[in-house]
């Protein structure tokens, strides 16, 4: 390999054009081959050169690449639950039943693919950590999400702190309103001294603790997702 000389004050027109290469090179982040080729030609080149501009292009080339493999995981994951949707409910009756649901979440600014992901997860129609396999897949009635929803507002929760809260644990909607929404409200305030603004933020920063029914006091009963132990 040629040995490339740096003049401490005027480049050489060699190391300019160089420089243009590597310059080049980092820019483009699809070239991934071209980009560490010259990231070994610059080291070996001369020890003197900072390198901190190569290692910053290189987190910046795998957040490029991150993004663009999440948003492609989250599109087949949305087409999948849709399909899987579909599949379930196969009479008019069902549909209509599906439709009202959806209706009911009109308040909050969601997507058509939003509303059949939330609804989905929060009565078994979508695989969801939270409920492993003991939730029985079911058809919701409008009148059981909106008692949910009624209720969650009365905790001053807005229509957008709703949104929020829905996206994050959407399975809230397939909880037992008065053996575990009502139940967990109670705790916190009697237990915890969890209340009115204290709450509300806690709800948005974490709304998983509305679903917590079981608490294993350290031996664990292999329903984590569920468990106080995680408050």
């Amino acid at each position: 390999m040629e040995c490339l000389k740096f003049a401490s004050s005027t480049p050489s027109p060699r190391s300019g054009m160089f420089g243009k290469q590597l310059s080049s090179s980092l820019l483009t982040v699809d070239s991934s081959a071209q980009f560490f080729c010259c990231k070994a030609d610059f080291a070996a080149a001369s020890s003197s050169i900072q390198l901190s501009n190569i290692r910053y292009s290189c987190r910046f080339f795998a957040k490029v690449k991150w993004s663009s493999k999440s948003n492609r995981s989250t599109n087949h994951w949305i087409l999948h639950s849709t399909a899987q949707i579909d599949n379930m409910i196969t009479s008019n009756e069902d549909r209509s039943m599906w439709e009202a649901c959806k209706q009911a979440l009109c308040a909050f600014n969601l997507s058509e693919e939003e509303k059949d992901k939330i609804l989905g997860k929060a009565f078994g129609l979508v695989h969801s950590p939270y409920w492993g396999e003991d939730h029985k897949k079911e058809i919701p009635k409008s009148e059981t999400v909106n008692e949910t929803l009624e209720y969650l507002r009365s905790l001053n929760l807005s229509d957008d702190d709703l949104s929020k809260l829905l996206k994050k644990f959407p399975e809230v909607l397939g909880c037992n309103l008065e053996e575990d929404l009502k139940a967990n409200i109670k705790i916190l305030k009697e237990q915890w001294s969890i209340e009115g603004k204290s709450l509300r933020n806690l709800l948005l920063r974490n709304p998983k603790v509305l679903g917590y029914n079981v608490d294993c006091k350290g031996d664990c009963m292999a329903q984590c997702t569920r468990c106080w132990v995680r408050f």
